[in-house]
């Protein structure tokens, strides 16, 4: 079989024996900006190579298992767009009725924060009371932030674009105030 009649293969998923794996690497942005990186792969030396090479590309450098993660919560977020129909008391009475650990109030609407427990309940409570949500997501929430400067902004930037450009990369977390 040729390499391009297995890639071929591949992309349609008629390849027996792929092993997808979930990683999730560690480690530092320029200015010591935490991130964590959860990559889906089939090749975890190739995705291990690519994503050190983000890192060191752009100030930073990837790190060992536990070295950030501290930084970081496992929460449920809950974004609902402002809405003139939603009284901000009555939708915090309901969502910490539900479980919900807190809620802000922002510009453009409000997050309400769960832990992974209490998502789906709040969630189906929200949906129940028609309170439609704009997102609504299992993420990672810094306990604390770094500011950057404009030199170093711009680098995270650049180290978080080639992320995204990563088709293995699923996920990017950071502590970077933006």
């Amino acid at each position: 079989m040729t390499n391009i009649d297995r890639a071929v293969k591949k992309g349609a998923g008629d390849l027996s024996g792929n092993n997808y794996e979930t990683i999730i690497y560690e480690g530092y942005g320029p200015a010591g900006v935490a991130v964590i990186v959860e990559a889906l792969t089939d090749n975890k030396n190739r995705t291990a190579a690519d994503v050190r090479h983000a890192f060191d590309k752009n100030g930073g450098n990837l790190g060992t298992t536990g070295c950030v993660s501290f930084i970081f919560d496992k929460k449920g977020q809950i974004m609902i767009e402002k809405d003139v129909s939603i009284d901000e008391d009555e939708l915090m009475m309901i969502a910490l009725e539900a479980g919900a650990e807190y809620i802000n109030s922002e510009e453009e609407g409000f997050e309400i924060i769960t832990d992974e427990v209490n998502f789906q309940a709040v969630c189906k409570t929200l949906e129940k009371e028609n309170i439609k949500f704009a997102s609504a997501e299992i993420t990672m929430i810094p306990n604390t932030y770094s500011k950057l400067s404009a030199e170093d902004e711009k680098k995270m930037q650049k180290m978080l674009d080639m992320f995204d450009d990563n088709e293995d990369i699923q996920e990017v977390y950071h502590n970077w105030e933006e």
